[in-house]
């Protein structure tokens, strides 16, 4: 028979074990609790739909655009894109959008980078394309003008465009955030941030269309196709005085603009510090990168329709792909760029 001593000992044991047990379990829910409210207290702007309260919350639509696609560093990269873009036609079977987000899953260190995007649409189209893929998008509203289909290379439509793009990344500068702009025909075939400059005196580093060599030489053809900017004061007032310049530059598009700002001065008057970028990382169809291993990024520059640049971009993501199944450290057998036969022969359509 049991010692009845030992029997209230081990029920007293028993019992405090359960206690210990429930206070335990009470603390825990309280914790998941308090961790569920504090996610739920994270700022609204985080959410990719925005309602009358998350703009409260964030300031406007477009801080809270910026806010989720943002980095760490209140660094973002922006691409615009219209209907033209985002949908195929009947012959086709991809979209310049489509190549461009590929490119982040075939390139180096690059799919993380999607998440910071931010797309810029200009059309319903566009905007629900970008929502459909689940990426960070933005709605530019373009009252009075209509920017849906293709806009061909200088046509005035196109020059219009390329204007409210400036107007808007100016907008993007003042809220105090920094940007790569790329348009959506550059492949993102390596990581840039690894090969732009990190020293934060380097107010613009801007893609060339033809490299001299100099990344301080003012003789270098520019592209606005791809650039990095910090906001400052300065490039504040840069891309006020660049946009300042467009009722006064007919017949010229805004890298035209540009370029002729900064060969009349506007870096020295601004004390803006420039770097020109190398081909051999910054490429594009204008002059290709002399070495795979080296490039960073694929322009389907030289082009003039988007038919023509998706058809090149197909090709030169091949080629890509190619050079990709090379075992690694070899130096033989390197692909070569295939020639852009697309592009070249889009200057000969009307």
């Amino acid at each position: 028979m049991d010692n009845p001593k030992q029997t209230f000992g081990s029920l007293t044991i028993v019992l405090c074990m359960l206690l210990a047990g429930v206070i335990l379990l009470f603390r825990w829910s309280s914790s998941i609790s308090n961790e569920l409210f504090l996610i739920h207290k994270e700022p609204l702007c985080k959410k990719s739909n925005f309602n009358n309260s998350d703009i409260e919350e964030c300031g406007d639509t477009l801080d809270c655009a910026l806010a989720k696609a943002s980095m760490g560093n209140k660094t973002v990269i922006i691409a615009m894109v219209n209907r033209a873009y985002v949908e195929q036609d009947v012959e086709s079977d991809t979209t310049m959008l489509d190549i461009f987000l590929n490119s982040f899953w075939l390139g180096e260190g690059t799919r993380s980078l999607i998440h910071h995007i931010l797309l810029v649409v200009v059309d319903q189209i566009a905007y629900d394309r970008c929502q459909f893929l689940k990426l960070n998008c933005f709605r530019l509203e373009t009252d009075g003008v209509d920017f849906e289909g293709e806009k061909v290379y200088m046509s005035q439509d196109f020059i219009k465009m390329m204007w409210r793009r400036t107007q808007f990344l100016l907008d993007v500068l003042k809220r105090g955030y920094n940007f790569v702009f790329t348009d959506t025909d550059v492949m993102w075939l390596r990581n840039p941030f690894t090969r732009l400059s990190k020293n934060e005196r380097e107010d613009l580093q801007i893609s060339t269309d033809m490299y001299n060599g100099d990344p301080r030489s003012k003789e270098n053809l520019i592209n606005t196709g791809f650039y990095f900017v910090r906001s400052s004061n300065k490039t504040i007032s840069l891309f006020e005085t660049w946009y300042d310049e467009k009722d006064n530059s007919t017949g010229k598009k805004e890298q035209d603009v540009l370029l002729d700002l900064i060969r009349n001065g506007i870096i020295e008057k601004l004390e803006i510090r420039v770097r020109f970028l190398d081909t051999l990382y910054f490429s594009g169809f204008c002059q290709d990168s002399k070495d795979f291993r080296a490039v960073t990024t694929v322009h389907a520059n030289c082009c003039r329709s988007i038919n023509a640049k998706v058809a090149d971009m197909k090709v030169a993501l091949s080629d890509w792909k190619r050079f990709k199944r090379l075992q690694p450290n070899s130096t033989l057998n390197i692909p070569q760029w295939t020639k852009h036969d697309w592009c070249q022969k889009s200057w000969g359509k009307t």
